[in-house]
């Protein structure tokens, strides 16, 4: 093989790669703005949701619909008693510091058990002791937002329940740790803020934050796109008409 026709052969290896590469970058930027749409979408959906009037915690029956789509961060209301003997301190990192969510397992006036994150506790330091949640008793009233079980753990740690650590809000295995029985809902609910400055453990500290970075990349892999497409094009101009060895 002539070194003309071995350089028209690499040309063409190189044109088809750069257009491979070309149709690639685009197709993963055309992805991006799907997943843009679809983020922004998300995110009125949930600021609707919690601006929404609160409305009643879902039963049973609804149980088996109740999707993280569908249903997170939606404003609801409950009624029932606190089991305080039950509750779970979950490690949290919160805008006041570092400490623990309060889990509390509650008795519904429907029958049924929904663990509560009646909120913040900070943990103790040198300069202060941690301070003592209030455990109210009788029937309570709360509102505040619905959230979905977080199996497994976090802070790159697993839960370990026969130690009483725990690092995220599993509710399945709370409730199986701390032997709640009969219907028990498969998210939890993050209590509202108390009106009072002082009380413990503060609520209202949910976090409603998307990460939204498509249009970044998007805008980054149709970029690519236009290299590769003018990689392309520069090759298919440098091979000569006749391709034939």
């Amino acid at each position: 093989m002539t070194s003309a026709a071995s350089g028209r052969r690499k040309r063409l290896v190189l044109t088809g790669l750069a257009l491979g590469l070309c149709l690639l970058f685009a197709g993963l930027g055309v992805w991006q703005v799907a997943r843009l749409v679809w983020k922004l979408e998300l995110i009125d959906q949930v600021e609707t949701r919690i601006d929404a009037p609160a409305v009643s915690t879902p039963g049973p029956a609804e149980w088996p619909h109740v999707t993280a789509a569908g249903d997170q961060y939606r404003r609801v209301a409950t009624q029932g008693r606190f089991l305080h003997d039950r509750e779970t301190r979950v490690q949290a990192v919160t805008a006041l510091g570092a400490g623990h969510w309060l889990m509390t397992p509650l008795v519904t006036d429907d029958g049924f058990v929904v663990l509560v994150n009646r909120g913040f506790l900070p943990a103790r330091s040198d300069r202060a002791p941690a301070p003592t949640p209030e455990r109210p008793s009788g029937r309570v009233e709360l509102t505040g937002l619905l959230r979905i079980s977080e199996p497994g753990g976090g802070f790159l740690r697993a839960n370990a329940p026969s130690a009483d650590r725990w690092t995220s809000r599993d509710v399945a295995t709370i409730a199986e740790t701390r032997g709640l029985t009969g219907a028990v809902a498969p998210y939890f609910i993050d209590a509202a803020a108390d009106t009072g400055q002082n009380v413990w453990p503060r609520g209202g500290l949910t976090v409603v934050r998307f990460s939204n970075n498509h249009l970044v990349y998007a805008l980054t892999w149709f970029a690519l796109a236009a290299l590769a497409g003018f990689g392309a094009w520069r090759f298919a101009r440098s091979v000569p008409g006749d391709l034939a060895p």
